[in-house]
Formats: structure tokens, sequence, C-alpha cells
């Protein structure tokens, strides 16, 4: 493909599954209203799995047994992330619902210098400052942090959690198994959850269309693409397109949501992004050189 320019090409990539994922928001919000959390998650991840299953199905059986067991872990994580995520979401707004999940591009290169030993530079510290101040004026209610908040504060954790891991232990040549591995397991945690009150379905046309869509293009599409526009990028360059996630949840929510801009979600928003980008920006060689690890 003479004369393609796949790094821009990708970087374009990527801000299609940023836009992607931040359409889940306010898509997910309205849905919960008529379906349990774990019901919605179990369905969207299973219409996924089989999704990506179907796209290239010895993908799973090629994996070691390392692989394996290493896919499962990483599926657990995100799967409890997933459910923490979306139970919060019921308790405060789609737009902070998309800026405090982002934050797992401040706590990704923090809990991995903790895990691996690797020294955490002062430009991490003062990420650390920005986006504290950037959460209090999004969501402190006096001198605590609502439940909302608070449940996805601890997602974007497990979310960075699961992005050490799988910057540890994928490759090129495992990367789409490990991938469709997940998914399934991600499935089954979401299944658990939704054993107790018993599974039910998207009760309108309509929902099924939304699960449908937050199945197939914000789940195993965004998968996909992601993982083939990372293919092209450094680490730092595809993280800076990601972090255009909760800019696009605000925006979607704004647009087509039951949301007005109001001073705190631009003043904490504009301090949380702050913190990603210095995170992922100042200064760039330092910085990677802390977090190389994620590129392996």
């Amino acid at each position: 493909m003479s004369g393609v320019n796949h790094p821009r090409l990708a970087v374009l990539a990527l801000l299609a599954v940023a836009a992607a994922w931040g359409s889940t928001f306010f898509l997910t919000k309205d849905l919960l209203t008529r379906m349990d959390v774990a019901d919605y998650l179990a369905l969207r991840f299973l219409i996924a799995s089989f999704a990506l299953v179907l796209v290239h199905p010895p993908a799973i059986s090629r994996l070691s047994r390392l692989d394996r067991g290493r896919a499962v872990a990483l599926g657990i994580t995100y799967g409890i992330a997933q459910l923490v995520q979306t139970e919060g979401l019921r308790h405060t707004s789609a737009s902070v619902s998309g800026f405090v999940t982002g934050m797992y591009v401040v706590f990704t290169p923090l809990l991995a210098a903790v895990i691996l030993r690797h020294k955490i530079g002062r430009w991490a510290w003062v990420a650390v400052f920005l986006a504290t101040v950037g959460l209090g004026v999004l969501s402190l209610q006096g001198l605590s942090l609502g439940t909302g908040e608070l449940l996805t504060l601890a997602s974007a954790g497990l979310y960075a959690l699961h992005i050490i891991g799988l910057g540890a232990w994928s490759t090129p040549r495992n990367a789409f198994g490990l991938s469709a591995l997940q998914m399934i397991v991600i499935t089954m945690v979401c299944a658990i959850g939704a054993l107790p009150g018993g599974f039910a379905v998207p009760p309108t046309g309509g929902d099924w269309v939304r699960v449908i869509y937050m199945a197939l293009v914000a789940g195993a599409l965004a998968l996909i693409v992601q993982t083939w526009a990372q293919a092209h990028l450094t680490p730092t360059r595809a993280a800076i397109a990601m972090t255009m996630e909760p800019v696009f949840a605000s925006g979607f929510a704004v647009l087509f949501g039951s949301e007005s801009v109001t001073w705190r979600m631009l003043v904490g928003g504009a301090l949380v992004l702050s913190a990603m980008y210095l995170v992922e920006l100042a200064p760039r060689r330092k910085f990677e050189a802390e977090v190389q690890h994620l590129a392996q």
C-alpha cells in the first residue's frame, strides 16, 4: 500500500475508537433505566465474543497455556472493571463518568511504576495533582466524593492494571487470541453478576439496537481497530489519541443526552485532560523511559 501514511491513518482510527467509546456513556446511562447492569454487560460482551470468534476462529486454540492463563486474568480484571464502572454510571452523570474513567491514562504509569519498581518522576506527580484537583472540581459533594465517582475511580484503577498486564503480556502473534479469550471471560464474569436476579433481555427494539451497536461497534470492532492501529504507533502517540474518549463522552452527553454545559464540567474536565496530556507529553523522552514496558 504505497503512498499510505500508516501512522496518520492509525491516529484517525484511534480517534474513531475513542469516539465510539465516548458515545457509550450517555447511551448506557439511558439503557440502565430499563436494564440491570450485569444483564446489559453480559449480553453486550456475549455478542462481541461471538463476533470476535467468528472473525478468526483458530486464534484462541493457538494460544499457549501460559497465554490462556494470562487472558483469563486480564478478562477477570476487565470484567470487574466494567461492572464497577457501569454501576457507578447509575449514580453520576455521563460526562463526569467519562472524565473520571479517563484517569486510567494517569493511573497506568503510576501503578506500573509501583508494581514494576520504576521511578516515579516529578512530571507524574504533577499529573496526579492536576487530576486530583480536576476530579474534586468535577465530583466533590461537600467534603466527600459521591458513590458514582468513587466506583468510577475504582474502575479506572482496574483498567490501568489491565493496560499494564496487556502491555506486558501481549505480542503481535497472540494479540487477537488474547483479545478474543478475554472477551469470553468478561462475558462469564458479567453473567455471574447477573445470576442472582435472573437474566433479562432489552425490553424494546430500540434498546436491542443500542446493545448491538455497543457490542459490535464500540466492542468487537473497536478492539480490532485498536489492535491494528497500535501496531503502527508509539505507545505515547496512541495514548494521546485515546485520551479523547472523555472529551467525546461529554460532547455526546451534551449534544444527544439531557446534560448541559457547566463551569464545573469545563474547569474540572480541563484539569483532568491536562493531567492526561502531561503524562504523555512532558517531557516525552524521560517519561517514555519510565513506562517503556507498556510497549513490550
